[in-house]
């Protein structure tokens, strides 16, 4: 990927904290505050459908019990991801990948899929979400990109469409990580904002990937980051950081 096609500001989970994370909700509240790339946590159904939530665990989010990747979408489409965090959200359900997907080309807005697979599942969660991801896309001029803490996914991604970016998560740098990248054939390195300094974004620059932080909520450590030359912030501030 020579050009890089995506904005620099990306809307966490939808709308961050201001609305049900990982619900359209979200996306809708993001939108209205002029975001037009968002990131997802999308894992698998028990029946291999493509939804999204972050946690393994339902409990959190929803008013469900135990892992999500262990209930047929049948069962998760009828819980409530909305009440835990307001009641003004009461009843919002958990949405497909799909349902999100066409949202995004149906506005012209960009995504970020994080890969998020359920304990054991890392290599099928990357594979089907890359090939739902190539069927929804194809054709449009920019595609979403790929991401995930687990390099059995992105490398399960790969092979089912290699065609589609990849970027490699980090919340801390493990022994391999650079090689792994590029293996990976990453287009971005994306990593806790705290992680970045002058030498690694040298370094992943100068491997000819881009940079790219999670979760800038306050307005000095964007600064920092701008200042050091990174590509993209992701953020839940949608209220406090206008999408330029």
């Amino acid at each position: 990927m020579k050009d890089w096609p995506y904005p620099k500001w990306i809307a966490h989970r939808g709308a961050g904290k201001l609305a049900p994370e990982n619900t359209l909700a979200a996306f809708r509240l993001g939108a209205r505050h002029g975001y037009r790339m968002f990131e997802c946590d999308v894992k698998l159904s028990a029946d291999g459908v493509p939804f999204l939530m972050h946690d393994a665990a339902l409990e959190r989010t929803t008013n469900g019990v135990g892992l999500g990747g262990d209930q047929p979408w049948d069962q998760l489409a009828r819980l409530d991801a909305g009440s835990w965090h307001s009641r003004a959200y009461a009843g919002e359900p958990l949405p497909t990948f799909e349902n999100v997907a066409r949202f995004c080309l149906a506005n012209g807005y960009l995504l970020n899929i994080e890969i998020k697979p359920t304990p054991g599942a890392e290599a099928k969660t990357g594979q089907v979400v890359a090939e739902y991801a190539e069927r929804i896309w194809r054709g449009q001029a920019v595609p979403p990109l790929l991401t995930s803490f687990k390099p059995e996914a992105l490398q399960a991604a790969m092979q089912s469409q290699p065609q589609l970016p990849r970027g490699l998560l980090l919340d801390q740098f493990w022994d391999g990580w650079w090689e792994a990248a590029q293996s990976l054939q990453c287009v971005a390195v994306v990593c806790d904002y705290r992680m970045w300094d002058a030498a690694v974004v040298a370094q992943v620059h100068g491997g000819g990937m881009r940079c790219v932080s999670y979760t800038v909520n306050e307005q000095a450590a964007a600064q920092q980051l701008i200042a050091l030359g990174t590509d993209g912030i992701i953020t839940d501030r949608v209220d406090l950081f206008p999408p330029a």
